[in-house]
Protein backbone atom coordinates (compact mmCIF):
# COMPACT_ATOMS: atom_id res chain seq x y z
CA UNK A 1 0.00 0.00 0.00
CA UNK A 2 1.67 3.02 -1.07
CA UNK A 3 2.43 5.63 2.07
CA UNK A 4 0.96 9.37 0.46
CA UNK A 5 2.83 12.02 2.26
CA UNK A 6 2.11 15.77 1.28
CA UNK A 7 5.37 16.97 -0.02
CA UNK A 8 5.94 20.32 1.60
CA UNK A 9 4.40 23.34 0.04
CA UNK A 10 4.53 22.47 -3.49
CA UNK A 11 1.52 20.24 -2.65
CA UNK A 12 2.89 16.53 -4.67
CA UNK A 13 2.75 13.58 -3.41
CA UNK A 14 5.17 10.87 -3.31
CA UNK A 15 5.45 6.98 -2.74
CA UNK A 16 8.74 7.28 -1.41
CA UNK A 17 10.74 7.05 -4.01
CA UNK A 18 10.98 11.22 -4.04
CA UNK A 19 9.24 11.18 -7.26
CA UNK A 20 6.15 13.23 -7.91
CA UNK A 21 3.15 11.67 -9.32
CA UNK A 22 2.07 12.76 -12.33
CA UNK A 23 -1.24 14.87 -12.33
CA UNK A 24 -1.97 15.38 -15.77
CA UNK A 25 -3.89 12.92 -17.56
CA UNK A 26 -5.50 12.50 -20.81
CA UNK A 27 -7.91 14.90 -20.12
CA UNK A 28 -5.90 17.30 -18.66
CA UNK A 29 -4.70 17.83 -14.87
CA UNK A 30 -5.71 15.59 -11.96
CA UNK A 31 -4.85 11.90 -12.85
CA UNK A 32 -4.42 10.13 -15.62
CA UNK A 33 -5.50 6.56 -16.70
CA UNK A 34 -9.53 4.49 -16.36
CA UNK A 35 -8.55 4.72 -12.18
CA UNK A 36 -8.65 8.35 -12.43
CA UNK A 37 -11.65 8.84 -14.20
CA UNK A 38 -13.38 6.90 -11.91
CA UNK A 39 -12.40 8.55 -9.23
CA UNK A 40 -13.05 12.05 -10.74
CA UNK A 41 -16.57 10.21 -11.57
CA UNK A 42 -17.30 9.46 -7.92
CA UNK A 43 -16.32 12.69 -6.72
CA UNK A 44 -18.29 14.72 -8.49
CA UNK A 45 -21.07 12.87 -7.94
CA UNK A 46 -20.35 13.12 -4.14
CA UNK A 47 -20.16 16.97 -4.62
CA UNK A 48 -23.40 17.31 -6.89
CA UNK A 49 -24.96 14.81 -3.90
CA UNK A 50 -24.11 16.98 -1.71
CA UNK A 51 -24.97 20.61 -3.31
CA UNK A 52 -28.49 18.90 -3.84
CA UNK A 53 -29.23 18.40 0.12
CA UNK A 54 -28.01 21.90 0.48
CA UNK A 55 -30.11 23.58 -1.72
CA UNK A 56 -33.47 21.36 -1.12
CA UNK A 57 -34.27 19.89 -4.12
CA UNK A 58 -35.56 16.09 -4.25
CA UNK A 59 -33.72 13.35 -6.54
CA UNK A 60 -33.10 14.07 -10.08
CA UNK A 61 -33.91 10.88 -11.43
CA UNK A 62 -37.40 11.09 -12.44
CA UNK A 63 -38.20 7.33 -12.05
CA UNK A 64 -36.64 6.87 -8.42
CA UNK A 65 -38.77 10.25 -7.52
CA UNK A 66 -41.69 8.36 -8.69
CA UNK A 67 -40.93 5.25 -6.39
CA UNK A 68 -40.45 7.44 -3.29
CA UNK A 69 -44.01 9.64 -3.48
CA UNK A 70 -46.72 8.37 -1.52
CA UNK A 71 -49.85 7.85 -3.56
CA UNK A 72 -51.51 10.36 -4.84
CA UNK A 73 -55.15 10.84 -3.37
CA UNK A 74 -58.22 11.64 -5.64
CA UNK A 75 -58.64 15.43 -6.14
CA UNK A 76 -61.33 16.86 -4.09
CA UNK A 77 -63.46 19.62 -4.91
CA UNK A 78 -62.72 22.37 -2.54
CA UNK A 79 -63.70 26.24 -1.88
CA UNK A 80 -61.11 28.87 -1.07
CA UNK A 81 -60.92 29.90 1.81
CA UNK A 82 -59.55 33.33 2.49
CA UNK A 83 -56.07 31.68 3.84
CA UNK A 84 -55.31 31.08 0.07
CA UNK A 85 -52.40 32.42 -1.61
CA UNK A 86 -52.78 35.15 -3.58
CA UNK A 87 -51.49 33.61 -6.76
CA UNK A 88 -54.60 31.51 -6.90
CA UNK A 89 -56.87 33.85 -5.66
CA UNK A 90 -55.19 35.74 -8.93
CA UNK A 91 -55.49 33.02 -11.58
CA UNK A 92 -59.41 32.59 -11.09
CA UNK A 93 -61.47 36.03 -11.56
CA UNK A 94 -64.45 34.71 -10.22
CA UNK A 95 -62.28 33.87 -7.09
CA UNK A 96 -61.71 37.06 -5.97
CA UNK A 97 -63.88 38.22 -2.70
CA UNK A 98 -66.06 41.13 -3.31
CA UNK A 99 -63.98 43.64 -2.11
CA UNK A 100 -65.63 45.68 1.07
CA UNK A 101 -66.71 49.13 1.12
CA UNK A 102 -64.80 51.29 3.37
CA UNK A 103 -66.82 52.48 6.31
CA UNK A 104 -68.00 56.23 6.14
CA UNK A 105 -66.58 58.78 7.68
CA UNK A 106 -69.51 60.36 9.92
CA UNK A 107 -70.36 63.73 9.49
CA UNK A 108 -69.83 65.16 12.52
CA UNK A 109 -71.33 68.54 11.53
CA UNK A 110 -75.09 66.60 12.00
CA UNK A 111 -75.74 65.21 15.01
CA UNK A 112 -77.01 61.09 14.95
CA UNK A 113 -80.37 60.96 15.37
CA UNK A 114 -81.43 59.62 18.50
CA UNK A 115 -81.83 55.97 19.40
CA UNK A 116 -85.19 54.38 18.56
CA UNK A 117 -86.64 52.26 20.89
CA UNK A 118 -89.79 50.15 20.71
CA UNK A 119 -91.89 51.02 23.41
CA UNK A 120 -92.28 48.83 26.54
CA UNK A 121 -95.16 46.44 25.61
CA UNK A 122 -97.36 46.00 28.29
CA UNK A 123 -100.95 44.11 29.30
CA UNK A 124 -103.89 46.78 28.12
CA UNK A 125 -105.47 48.08 30.90
CA UNK A 126 -108.90 47.31 31.70
CA UNK A 127 -111.67 48.54 30.17
CA UNK A 128 -113.84 50.03 32.54
CA UNK A 129 -116.95 52.59 31.85
CA UNK A 130 -117.33 55.92 33.29
CA UNK A 131 -119.37 55.76 36.04
CA UNK A 132 -122.84 57.66 35.32
CA UNK A 133 -123.48 61.67 36.19
CA UNK A 134 -125.98 62.06 38.39
CA UNK A 135 -128.71 63.97 36.46
CA UNK A 136 -129.21 67.38 36.40
CA UNK A 137 -131.19 68.70 39.48
CA UNK A 138 -134.22 71.42 37.87
CA UNK A 139 -136.14 72.44 40.95
CA UNK A 140 -135.26 72.48 44.98
CA UNK A 141 -136.09 73.69 48.45
CA UNK A 142 -136.43 77.34 47.84
CA UNK A 143 -137.23 77.42 44.08
CA UNK A 144 -140.10 79.74 43.56
CA UNK A 145 -142.64 79.59 40.35
CA UNK A 146 -144.83 78.48 37.67
CA UNK A 147 -143.01 75.34 36.98
CA UNK A 148 -143.16 74.69 40.98
CA UNK A 149 -146.64 74.96 40.77
CA UNK A 150 -147.14 72.51 37.74
CA UNK A 151 -145.06 70.20 40.03
CA UNK A 152 -147.44 70.46 42.93
CA UNK A 153 -150.38 70.03 40.60
CA UNK A 154 -149.64 67.24 39.20
CA UNK A 155 -147.91 65.51 42.27
CA UNK A 156 -151.83 66.54 43.84
CA UNK A 157 -153.26 64.55 40.65
CA UNK A 158 -151.66 61.06 42.06
CA UNK A 159 -151.98 61.31 45.34
CA UNK A 160 -147.99 62.40 46.84
CA UNK A 161 -149.06 66.54 47.25
CA UNK A 162 -152.79 67.05 49.49
CA UNK A 163 -152.59 70.91 49.41
CA UNK A 164 -153.43 73.81 46.52
CA UNK A 165 -150.34 74.65 44.49
CA UNK A 166 -148.45 77.29 45.75
CA UNK A 167 -145.38 77.94 43.56
CA UNK A 168 -143.32 77.83 46.49
CA UNK A 169 -140.75 74.46 47.43
CA UNK A 170 -140.83 74.12 50.76
CA UNK A 171 -140.57 71.02 53.35
CA UNK A 172 -144.07 70.03 52.04
CA UNK A 173 -143.30 70.00 48.41
CA UNK A 174 -140.08 68.00 49.22
CA UNK A 175 -141.46 65.39 51.59
CA UNK A 176 -144.23 65.02 48.14
CA UNK A 177 -141.40 64.48 45.67
CA UNK A 178 -139.46 62.06 47.78
CA UNK A 179 -142.76 59.97 48.14
CA UNK A 180 -142.60 59.55 44.85
CA UNK A 181 -139.48 59.09 43.86
CA UNK A 182 -139.54 56.21 46.94
CA UNK A 183 -142.10 54.62 45.19
CA UNK A 184 -140.36 54.96 42.14
CA UNK A 185 -137.70 53.00 43.24
CA UNK A 186 -135.11 55.86 42.15
CA UNK A 187 -132.86 57.49 44.90
CA UNK A 188 -135.39 59.73 47.28
CA UNK A 189 -133.66 62.93 47.45
CA UNK A 190 -136.19 65.34 47.69
CA UNK A 191 -134.91 67.28 45.01
CA UNK A 192 -136.83 67.10 41.38
CA UNK A 193 -134.07 66.04 39.24
CA UNK A 194 -134.38 65.40 35.16
CA UNK A 195 -135.25 61.48 35.82
CA UNK A 196 -138.45 61.95 38.22
CA UNK A 197 -139.41 65.08 36.08
CA UNK A 198 -139.58 62.76 33.32
CA UNK A 199 -141.33 59.66 35.12
CA UNK A 200 -143.61 62.48 36.76
CA UNK A 201 -144.81 63.56 33.04
CA UNK A 202 -145.89 60.36 31.98
CA UNK A 203 -147.94 59.38 34.40
CA UNK A 204 -149.85 62.75 34.81
CA UNK A 205 -151.73 64.82 32.73
CA UNK A 206 -151.40 68.70 31.54
CA UNK A 207 -152.55 70.41 35.01
CA UNK A 208 -155.74 72.68 34.05
CA UNK A 209 -155.89 76.91 35.32
CA UNK A 210 -158.35 75.58 38.09
CA UNK A 211 -155.67 72.76 38.95
CA UNK A 212 -152.49 75.23 38.72
CA UNK A 213 -154.47 77.63 40.58
CA UNK A 214 -157.29 76.53 42.93
CA UNK A 215 -159.25 79.11 44.66
CA UNK A 216 -158.10 77.71 48.27
CA UNK A 217 -157.57 74.71 50.18
CA UNK A 218 -160.45 74.41 51.52
CA UNK A 219 -164.44 76.01 50.07
CA UNK A 220 -164.07 79.51 50.62
CA UNK A 221 -166.67 79.86 53.77
CA UNK A 222 -170.08 81.63 53.45
CA UNK A 223 -169.42 84.94 54.01
CA UNK A 224 -170.46 87.20 57.27
CA UNK A 225 -172.27 90.10 56.73
CA UNK A 226 -169.93 92.84 56.86
CA UNK A 227 -168.36 91.29 54.15
CA UNK A 228 -171.44 92.05 51.63
CA UNK A 229 -170.74 95.90 51.03
CA UNK A 230 -167.75 97.60 50.21
CA UNK A 231 -163.98 96.74 49.82
CA UNK A 232 -163.74 94.27 52.00
CA UNK A 233 -160.45 91.15 53.33
CA UNK A 234 -163.32 89.12 54.58
CA UNK A 235 -161.82 86.42 57.01
CA UNK A 236 -162.74 83.01 58.09
CA UNK A 237 -160.99 81.36 60.60
CA UNK A 238 -163.39 78.31 60.03
CA UNK A 239 -162.10 77.74 56.59
CA UNK A 240 -159.03 79.18 56.95
CA UNK A 241 -159.65 81.30 53.75
CA UNK A 242 -159.22 84.63 52.68
CA UNK A 243 -161.51 86.17 50.23
CA UNK A 244 -161.10 89.37 48.72
CA UNK A 245 -164.83 91.12 47.88
CA UNK A 246 -165.83 94.31 46.83
CA UNK A 247 -169.82 94.65 46.50
CA UNK A 248 -170.44 91.19 47.63
CA UNK A 249 -168.20 89.62 44.87
CA UNK A 250 -165.80 87.33 45.73
CA UNK A 251 -162.86 88.78 43.10
CA UNK A 252 -159.83 86.30 44.56
CA UNK A 253 -159.50 83.91 47.39
CA UNK A 254 -156.39 82.26 48.88
CA UNK A 255 -155.47 80.43 51.82
CA UNK A 256 -154.42 81.61 55.56
CA UNK A 257 -152.97 80.81 59.05
CA UNK A 258 -153.42 82.57 62.19
CA UNK A 259 -151.35 82.90 65.18
CA UNK A 260 -151.04 80.77 68.00
CA UNK A 261 -152.54 80.66 71.12
CA UNK A 262 -150.34 82.28 72.67
CA UNK A 263 -150.34 85.30 70.15
CA UNK A 264 -153.60 84.91 68.85
CA UNK A 265 -155.04 87.02 66.23
CA UNK A 266 -157.96 89.38 66.62
CA UNK A 267 -161.18 89.16 65.80
CA UNK A 268 -163.33 91.61 64.66
CA UNK A 269 -163.42 94.78 62.03
CA UNK A 270 -160.48 96.79 61.42
CA UNK A 271 -159.67 98.90 58.84
CA UNK A 272 -156.28 98.93 56.25
CA UNK A 273 -154.07 101.64 57.60
CA UNK A 274 -151.00 100.92 55.89
CA UNK A 275 -149.28 99.20 53.45
CA UNK A 276 -145.67 98.03 53.24
CA UNK A 277 -144.08 95.73 50.26
CA UNK A 278 -140.91 95.23 51.63
CA UNK A 279 -141.65 94.84 55.06
CA UNK A 280 -139.11 93.64 57.79
CA UNK A 281 -140.72 93.21 61.45
CA UNK A 282 -138.65 94.80 63.77
CA UNK A 283 -139.88 92.58 66.51
CA UNK A 284 -138.83 89.28 65.21
CA UNK A 285 -136.65 90.14 62.32
CA UNK A 286 -138.51 88.23 59.38
CA UNK A 287 -139.00 89.40 56.35
CA UNK A 288 -143.53 90.27 56.25
CA UNK A 289 -143.42 91.08 52.36
CA UNK A 290 -146.92 92.58 50.74
CA UNK A 291 -147.89 93.75 54.35
CA UNK A 292 -151.18 95.50 55.08
CA UNK A 293 -151.75 96.53 58.50
CA UNK A 294 -155.00 96.66 60.19
CA UNK A 295 -154.12 96.34 63.87
CA UNK A 296 -151.30 97.34 65.47
CA UNK A 297 -148.21 95.16 64.06
CA UNK A 298 -150.62 92.67 62.72
CA UNK A 299 -151.24 92.27 59.08
CA UNK A 300 -152.05 90.59 56.21
CA UNK A 301 -148.58 89.80 54.18
CA UNK A 302 -147.10 86.58 52.27
CA UNK A 303 -145.22 83.91 54.21
CA UNK A 304 -142.65 82.03 53.30
CA UNK A 305 -142.73 79.52 55.83
CA UNK A 306 -146.46 78.93 55.15
CA UNK A 307 -145.18 78.04 51.93
CA UNK A 308 -142.75 75.77 52.69
CA UNK A 309 -144.17 74.10 56.00
CA UNK A 310 -147.89 74.81 55.04
CA UNK A 311 -150.39 74.09 58.52
CA UNK A 312 -147.89 72.35 60.40
CA UNK A 313 -146.85 76.53 61.70
CA UNK A 314 -148.12 79.09 63.04
CA UNK A 315 -147.74 82.81 63.10
CA UNK A 316 -147.09 85.87 65.79
CA UNK A 317 -150.55 87.03 65.02
CA UNK A 318 -150.64 88.00 61.13
CA UNK A 319 -153.00 86.52 58.64
CA UNK A 320 -150.33 84.77 56.68
CA UNK A 321 -150.53 83.66 52.70
CA UNK A 322 -148.79 80.99 51.21
CA UNK A 323 -149.28 82.27 47.76
CA UNK A 324 -147.10 84.59 46.92
CA UNK A 325 -148.42 85.65 43.22
CA UNK A 326 -152.08 86.07 44.66
CA UNK A 327 -151.18 88.05 47.68
CA UNK A 328 -148.88 90.56 45.50
CA UNK A 329 -151.73 91.08 43.19
CA UNK A 330 -154.08 91.24 46.26
CA UNK A 331 -151.36 94.55 47.39
CA UNK A 332 -151.59 96.12 44.72
CA UNK A 333 -155.81 96.35 45.02
CA UNK A 334 -156.19 97.05 48.24
CA UNK A 335 -156.07 100.28 49.03
CA UNK A 336 -155.36 102.21 52.76
CA UNK A 337 -159.14 102.13 54.58
CA UNK A 338 -160.41 99.12 52.82
CA UNK A 339 -161.82 97.27 55.58
CA UNK A 340 -160.77 93.93 56.97
CA UNK A 341 -163.38 91.54 58.86
CA UNK A 342 -161.65 88.38 60.66
CA UNK A 343 -164.59 86.32 62.06
CA UNK A 344 -165.38 82.35 62.77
Amino acid sequence: MLDRKRDGESGAYGDGSGRPYARRGRYGGGGGGRHGRRAATVTAAGVLAITALAAGCGPQDPAADALRRPPTPPPTTTTPTPTEDAEDAEDTEDAKPEATPAPATPDRSTPPPPPTTAPPTSAPAPTTSPPTPPPRVLLSTGSEGAQVRELQARLRQIGHFARTPTGYYGTVTAEAVRSFQRKRGTEATGATDAVTWRHLLAMTRTPTADELDPPTERPVAKPDERCQTGRVLCISKKSRTLAWMIDGRVVSAMDVRFGSEYTPTREGEFPVFWKSRDHVSTLYDTPMPYALFFSGGQAVHYSADFAANGYGGASHGCVNVRDKAKVAALFDQVKNGDKVVIYW
